[in-house]
């Protein structure tokens, strides 16, 4: 569980969830999905991974967020779930918020900010990004979701760079 002190503070024991996820959004773009990876760690320290499948799957919904919701749901009860922190390379997106709400997951921490990213891409295939910072969303649900972040990890930038061109 995680103390009020450092629920909505991205620490630096959460800096190597953070890499492991942009690892993994690199491993996304490098098999020409969208750069964008999670992790989901426990609070007694199992990790859950997923990352964007997007084109590979054909499925808009392909979220790297949506995608470890699914799996970490389908492997973990909710109990576990709801003291478990989804790590995120970027800010998860308004439908990736509502599957983190409604997977009872207690706290995001991400590392490139929602506006960070439409500084990057501004449209994704002709369609205008969401402006819906992940903050907003959870602020209109019935029970807190902690949000950490943005985190200031240059690769969580770098990983994007020349993709959505």
């Amino acid at each position: 569980m995680h103390s009020t002190t450092d629920a909505t503070t991205v620490t630096d024991a959460g800096l190597p969830h953070l890499r492991r996820c942009v690892e993994l959004a690199q491993q996304a773009r490098d098999r020409t999905d969208h750069p964008f990876g999670s992790v989901l760690v426990t609070a007694d320290g199992r990790r859950v991974e997923a990352m964007n499948t997007v084109v590979t799957q054909g499925d808009p919904t392909g979220h790297a967020e949506t995608n470890l919701v699914r799996v970490a749901a389908a492997e973990l009860p909710a109990e576990v779930l709801a003291t478990s922190t989804l790590y995120t390379s970027t800010e998860p997106c308004a439908m990736c918020a509502g599957a983190i709400y409604w997977g009872g997951i207690a706290r995001v921490v991400y590392a490139l900010s929602e506006e960070g990213l439409a500084e990057i891409v501004s449209a994704q295939e002709g369609v205008p990004t969401m402006d819906l910072p992940c903050r907003e969303v959870f602020a209109r649900g019935g029970r807190p979701v902690a949000v950490a972040g943005p985190a200031d990890l240059p690769e969580a930038v770098a990983v994007h760079d020349g993709f959505w061109v």
